[in-house]
């Protein structure tokens, strides 16, 4: 990454203008907001909303950012409270502490339940349906910030349109596949959601536990048997759309936390899971539908061409505000994939089809709609924007998962202290205490802000007026590399410290590495297959007369171009032997 460079006068002052505007063209939120836990019974101002991935508007039509993230925005006292906290020393949480009880974090049956489409019928218009569900809505959240705090609550969705657009999916879906990210399962969760689905609207819920190589496959058990016991009618799913290309015994044993893990390349989609996926709808749909096309699919993923996997997509705004769903419509069975943002849910339907059809981002809140995959005549899936529900989870914990965009952190250092109180960065990162020359540094006491200095050291993160580390860009990457999976934090069941070499000799704990140990040797036979063929394919081009040509002028145009050898390397038979064992070889003459 380029060094930092400070902006101009001119610049600056273009910026705060730019801003300005933007702050005049935002329409005001409606309503009062009051503080029930305060003592003083006066109103409250409302608090302020931030809204993420704003497009710059240049008209009065505001509809450019209808589908944009709100989360309130934490204030500036708030901001410097957090400062002065991440400047202390820190103390290492035991791992018991990382075990999480979903009764804790949703509070099922309270006010932090889901908000669900009010009734409708034929006989409203539009515009009298939208006035219905915007009063419903408004009624919602007057209701949730008047028995709590917006210090007391997490971030969770204020867009009323992304909303909907969880309705609309819901609606016209025949099975839900709710994806969750398995290194934080109980935050991605919701119990509200799971009864609505069931009991309401009376479909079938798969739970995908995507990216679950990235921690150990005991872990991935014991999250699985906890969640069936939890919701006895849900449906179970492993998946990963990246897999790691090294089957390392020492990911799969140690504790995630203690191991740095590379940063995935997402090059061609090889998905573990898909058919199990195939297995759990069949279960559901029975005869009803013919899902035999998607099994072949499958099952040709890895070796035939791939440009006929998808039938048709459909990525535009689709208007189902009166639609009456009808279960298995056509014998078409309907896939919606809902979820959390940054929990995988587009990486979910690329690895499905198997090459890169809806797009992607690190940043939560990338999918603005919903929109249609067609992956065979039978099979449609259905991506619905990522969404937070109103949980009693820490701000901090919800920005390492990916929920919130690290680059609208105004505050990055308490999120960091949160993860160095679960994962040893100092020892992973191999820092050394910026105060001190000790050659111990892990028995130094660290904070926050001490982690940030040491690793801008290490790094080169430079301000560059005043030269100093640049702790905001250290504590920004940190947080990046944890949201990537490199800086791994995983939380436990209950009780799973205890029965930790219990579920590491569980029957599903080897099936899932075995599933693992079989994936990565079917990749690997199939490139050193493919080399093969093109290593034979070119030796015959080589032996024909043309093939000597083409040779002769790779050689000599190598000899004219740039190397990397010294001149004693190409001293005599040294140039010939190099050239003949490699004729692609770029050599530079001194």
């Amino acid at each position: 990454m380029p060094r930092k460079k400070p902006f101009s006068v001119k610049q600056k002052k273009k910026q705060l203008q730019d801003k300005r505007e933007r702050q005049r063209s935002q329409t005001e939120r409606k309503g009062k907001y009051y503080n029930s836990t305060s003592s003083d019974s006066e109103p409250q101002a409302p608090p302020r909303v931030a809204k993420l991935n704003e497009q710059p508007i240049k008209s009065s039509d505001i509809r450019s950012n209808r589908y944009r993230l709100q989360f309130f925005q934490e204030s500036k006292e708030e901001i410097e409270k957090n400062k002065k906290l991440a400047r202390q020393p820190y103390t290492p949480v035991s791992e018991k502490d990382l075990e999480v009880d979903l009764e804790t974090i949703y509070l099922p049956g309270s006010v932090l339940d889901i908000p669900k489409r009010p009734p409708w019928d034929y006989n409203l218009s539009k515009e009298q349906l939208d006035a219905k569900e915007e009063e419903y809505f408004k009624k919602y959240l007057d209701n949730i910030h008047s028995q709590y705090s917006p210090k007391e609550l997490s971030y969770f969705e204020l867009n009323l349109e992304t909303w909907r657009q969880l309705w609309r999916v819901l609606e016209m879906s025949d099975i839900i596949l709710l994806i969750i990210d398995i290194r934080h399962p109980a935050v991605h969760l919701s119990p509200a959601l799971y009864d609505h689905v069931i009991d309401d609207l009376g479909k079938s819920l798969i739970l995908i536990l995507n990216k679950f190589d990235l921690v150990p496959p005991a872990l991935v058990i014991a999250w699985k048997h906890y969640f069936q016991e939890k919701f006895p009618k849900l449906h179970i799913v492993c998946f990963s759309s990246f897999p790691n290309g090294k089957n390392n015994s020492k990911f799969q044993t140690a504790d995630p936390g203690k191991v740095l893990h590379k940063r995935k390349k997402r090059g061609k989609f090889s998905a573990i899971g898909p058919l199990a996926l195939w297995h759990a709808c069949q279960n559901i749909v029975k005869d009803e539908v013919d899902l035999s096309s998607w099994k072949k699919k499958i099952e040709a993923n890895t070796g035939s061409d791939e440009s006929d996997l998808v039938s048709t997509v459909h990525n535009d705004v689709l208007d189902t505000t009166f639609q009456k769903h009808v279960r298995y419509k056509d014998g078409i069975v309907t896939l919606g994939c809902i979820g959390y943002p940054n929990v995988g849910k587009s990486s979910l339907m690329n690895g499905l089809v198997g090459k890169k059809v809806v797009s992607v981002s690190r940043t939560p809140g990338h999918t603005k709609h919903f929109q249609t995959i067609f992956l065979t005549s039978t099979v449609r899936l259905c991506d619905c924007p990522g969404l937070v529900f109103p949980s009693r989870v820490p701000k901090q914990l919800q920005i390492l998962c990916g929920i919130y965009p690290i680059a609208q952190v105004r505050e990055p250092y308490s999120p960091l202290m949160y993860l160095a109180q679960r994962v040893n960065l100092v020892k992973l990162l191999k820092l050394q205490h910026p105060n001190s020359e000790s050659s111990c540094p892990e028995s130094q006491s660290w904070s926050a802000f001490n982690i940030c200095d040491a690793l801008a050291l290490k790094r080169g993160f430079i301000t560059a007026r005043t030269g100093r580390p640049d702790m905001y860009r250290a504590a920004n990457y940190l947080l990046r590399t944890a949201v990537d999976g490199q800086l791994c934090l995983c939380f436990r069941p209950p009780d799973y410290t205890e029965n930790k070499d219990f579920w590491k000799n569980h029957a599903e704990t080897e099936a899932l590495k075995t599933m693992q140990s079989q994936h990565h040797q079917r990749r690997r036979s199939s490139s050193s297959d493919s080399s093969v063929v093109s290593n034979i394919s070119s030796d015959d081009d080589l032996s024909s007369d043309e093939g000597a040509k083409q040779l002769e002028k790779q050689q000599s145009h190598v000899l004219k171009s740039r190397c990397f050898a010294t001149k004693k390397e190409l001293e005599g038979d040294k140039e010939i032997s190099l050239i003949s064992k490699n004729p692609f070889l770029n050599l530079e003459s001194d």
